[in-house]
């Protein structure tokens, strides 16, 4: 007898035979399954004694075996992989092969299966009226399955079901595309968008595969000044730093990202290694780097340059994005600045709020998106001011209370300006302009609004401003030296600020000084 497997599933009668000679490799190789419904013991041995040593595509066969019609169906559920039935018609009743058909092919709605009958009683089951009833795959008499027919109709049946588990594959494939460009359509920055890639890519290559999660690893690199920059990193590389990374762009993979990047090829495949390069329309480079443990093949290099070509445009629609709000950005910096220039003849006054309103933000526990939007608006604080007379705004002594009402104003003015805009990062201008010299005590203006009733953006802003104005020269005083700085803002704390933002403001003091002598000294 030949040595033999027990597979220790849930099946306990599962026998994998083969030769001495292929159990290493068939140990590694997944097998086809074959499911045997008969109720007669010989059928299963005599099966399973022709068809021994049997393989196709160098996969060997794996035998499972049922008895009644109940047994197969249970088989059946644990085992959706199973590449051929060979079913009896008449066992514990006379269409007790048939009841599991359509249970197999409507309950289970396993389409991929081949359903061979196998009778020994055609007369209980005639053909013609099977093969139009039932949804099976061929019919045989017992009689007529000669050693070399059931070998033929075997390997037939498996070259059909590994067809249809490639048209299957492919259709899940262009599914998981489908799912994959609406989801990468949704990401906003690059950032967020190179990790989404790698992800999406490596859920298309595994459709559904049973295998570990590094069976696909890879990192995405930006090209930034002829130099590669990793941003994210995915499968055998996650545990790996940034910098640790950065080291392995050397030698075999560094040359073949140069020649990539040199050549331009969109999509490059070397047996199991794919790269992509990505140049958007604005000028930005970015390259995937993925590695399978097994080589790709022809179905997954289509669909890869599919989602690929997706990539590409979505790549571009960030880009342009980012240029129309940095544009937007510097825009608005452009134009704080000329108010303040305009009232007071200081440089760098907006940027620098504008760095401090973040480092705040962030501190306070703002998500990222939400401190980025307030550095960008916050420059527009004080954009009122273009509707109030340069002899108020410049007047270098004391305003009278009339002059002081005037200049208030422009917290109305700017919020007018910007209040009735869809735009996320306007209508932040808008309640910026409006609030930021509101005060905790619900001493402030324009409203006369108390603690929490004031926007965080208002209240961050005002800490940010006048912290930065009390240290520089106006026309109308002299810059203070910090320590003074830092005793009237622990003294107005609860009064104009919030408690908690001053309590942020401490102790991130470093943080802060550092940005202001940088814009200090670059102004």
């Amino acid at each position: 007898m030949p040595k033999s497997i027990r597979d220790k599933s849930k099946d306990p009668d599962v026998i994998v035979f083969i030769d001495e000679k292929k159990q290493r490799h068939i140990t590694t190789v997944s097998p086809w399954k074959i499911l045997i419904v008969d109720d007669e013991q010989e059928i299963h041995n005599v099966t399973k004694m022709v068809l021994k040593g049997v393989t196709y595509k160098d996969k060997p066969l794996l035998f499972l075996h049922a008895y009644t019609a109940e047994m197969a169906s249970d088989i059946m559920k644990n085992n959706p992989d199973i590449a051929i039935i060979l079913l009896d018609v008449v066992m514990e009743s006379d269409d007790a092969g048939l009841s599991i058909i359509k249970k197999i092919r409507e309950d289970f709605q396993n389409r991929l299966v081949r359903i061979i009958i196998r009778t020994g009683q055609p007369g209980q089951a005639p053909e013609k009226k099977v093969i139009v009833d039932y949804d099976i795959n061929d019919y045989r008499e017992k009689t007529e399955l000669t050693s070399q027919k059931l070998f033929s109709t075997v390997i037939a049946s498996l070259r059909a079901y590994e067809n249809m588990l490639t048209i299957d594959m492919n259709r899940k494939g262009l599914e998981k595309i489908i799912e994959a460009s609406a989801r990468l359509f949704e990401m906003q920055s690059a950032d967020k968008l190179a990790y989404e890639v790698l992800e999406q890519i490596r859920l298309l290559l595994l459709r559904d595969r049973d295998v570990p999660e590094d069976y696909i690893s890879g990192f995405v690199v930006d090209v930034v000044n002829e130099k590669y920059i990793v941003s994210c990193v995915i499968g055998k590389y996650k545990n790996t730093s940034i910098e640790e990374l950065q080291t392995i762009l050397t030698g075999e993979i560094l040359e073949i990202l140069d020649n990539v990047v040199k050549n331009q090829k969109i999509h490059h495949f070397d047996n199991n290694l794919y790269i992509g390069y990505f140049k958007s329309k604005t000028g930005h480079k970015n390259i995937i780097y993925l590695e399978g443990r097994e080589d790709f093949s022809q179905s997954d290099r289509c669909l890869i340059e599919i989602l690929g070509s997706n990539i590409s445009s979505i790549y571009d629609n960030i880009y342009l994005t980012r240029e129309i709000e940095d544009t937007q950005s510097e825009i608005l910096y452009t134009l704080g600045e000329v108010v303040e220039t305009r009232s007071h003849k200081i440089c760098n006054h907006v940027k620098r709020v504008a760095e401090y309103c973040k480092i705040l933000a962030l501190k306070y526990g703002l998500s990222k998106e939400e401190a980025e939007l307030l550095k960008k608006a916050s420059p527009m604080h004080d954009i009122g001011k273009v509707g109030i007379l340069d002899t108020i705004l410049n007047k270098p002594s004391r305003l009278s209370e009339e002059e002081f009402g005037v200049v208030k104003k422009h917290t109305t003015i700017g919020h007018q300006i910007f209040k009735k805009s869809e735009r996320k990062l306007l209508k932040a201008v808008a309640i910026i302009a409006l609030q930021h010299h509101e005060r905790w005590d619900g001493k402030g203006y324009p409203g006369g609004l108390k603690g929490e009733e004031i926007h965080i953006f208002g209240r961050i802003t005002c800490l940010a401003d006048i912290f930065d104005v009390l240290g520089n020269n106006r026309i109308y005083k002299t810059a203070w030296p910090l320590e003074k700085i830092l005793s009237y803002i622990k003294e107005q704390k609860g009064k104009i600020f919030d408690p908690g933002l001053v309590d942020i403001f401490l102790m991130n003091l470093d943080e802060i000084l550092t940005i202001r002598n940088i814009l200090t000294k670059n102004k």
